[in-house]
């Protein structure tokens, strides 16, 4: 989730914890210990592709912030010494800011390695876009409520705590919605007779009622999406091909192996001049994806085959708007 949201979830939950005895501070502290495993992305691992697939490793990891909890209340009662009364829930306090971090980035599909280093698998629910309103706001207000209402700390309080109800509400129905999209996409792929290696579904830029729908097959992959609001309940896949044949001689090379296990098996394989390039096809829509990896080179695979590079992201102008008229229009093509 984008870092301004887990900011205010971390305020949020640290006026929910601790407001109303510490009051402002307990806001303070949790938002800079929700900020704090964000920063991964500012430590540079060597290459583009260890940038990529391990944010989210270890500064995600509940054992990792867990052992790193009590050095966070140690900072916080040096610099607060009269709140020592308050040690137990200042524990609290810390760890489930750093938790509920964790936990949010686990709704969105770019795959958090939760219990690192047990156990690298990313997990990654892909029921919530990366930057929601509908999640962001409500959050937001309570926790300037809570902030500014001085003279009325009570009400603030309640507003906050309003406002984390209706967020984790809404965590909750992107959830279900998650489910009857993937419920409906397994029944029309099957009356379309289309067979399919393995699916995903997520849900479209800044909202949970348009849905994309990813399959890869044999040869390719194939998108589609899905209103709430649809009628019927079908999805109009568009097929696109893949050249994996492309990655002979370079399959084993550590950039080629790491990128298909971080996407799950779900990324294409094509060339761009003499270049072989991996998409994660997770994020973003098809002409319109993040994060396209270079690999190697068609003319000589061999050629330096390690020395991954990201390429600037796809842009599709345009594809944004047609998202939110797709919500409401099913004949509407993006």
């Amino acid at each position: 989730m984008d870092t301004i949201t887990q900011i205010a979830l971390g305020a949020a939950v640290g006026e929910a914890t601790l407001g109303h005895k510490v009051g402002s501070r307990a806001i303070l502290w949790g938002g800079i210990c929700a900020a704090l495993p964000d920063l991964d992305l500012l430590v540079p691992l060597g290459d583009v592709v260890r940038n990529f697939t391990y944010h989210r490793s270890a500064s995600h990891s509940l054992i990792v912030l867990a052992a790193l909890t009590p050095l966070m209340v140690w900072l916080i009662l040096k610099a607060h010494p009269q709140t020592a009364a308050y040690r137990t829930r200042w524990y609290l306090l810390v760890y489930l800011a750093f938790a509920t971090h964790v936990l949010l980035d686990c709704f969105t599909v770019f795959g958090t390695q939760v219990f690192w280093p047990i156990d690298n698998t990313p997990v990654a629910w892909s029921s919530v876009f990366i930057i929601d309103p509908a999640y962001s706001l409500p959050l937001m207000a309570g926790v300037l409520a809570a902030l500014f209402m001085t003279r009325s700390r009570p009400t603030g309080h309640r507003l906050s705590w309003a406002g984390l109800v209706f967020s984790s509400a809404y965590l909750v129905f992107t959830l279900g919605a998650k489910l009857h999209v993937e419920q409906v996409a397994r029944q029309s792929l099957a009356e379309q007779e289309i067979a399919y290696i393995r699916l995903l579904s997520t849900p479209s830029p800044f909202n949970a009622l348009l849905w994309r729908v990813l399959i890869v097959e044999e040869g390719g992959y194939r998108e589609g999406f899905y209103s709430l609001f649809d009628e019927k309940r079908e999805i109009r896949m568009q097929s696109y091909s893949s050249q994996p044949q492309l990655l002979q001689g370079i399959e084993d090379h550590w950039p080629v192996k790491r990128l298909q296990w971080f996407t799950r098996g779900f990324y294409s394989v094509s060339r761009i001049g003499e270049d072989v390039v991996i998409t994660d096809l997770r994020m973003g829509v098809e002409h319109s994806y993040v994060f396209r990896f270079k690999v190697g080179t068609t003319g000589n695979p061999h050629s330096n085959p390690a020395a991954a590079e990201r390429l600037p992201s796809m842009r599709a102008p345009g594809r944004l708007k047609n998202v939110w008229i797709r919500i409401w229009n099913a004949d509407t093509t993006i």
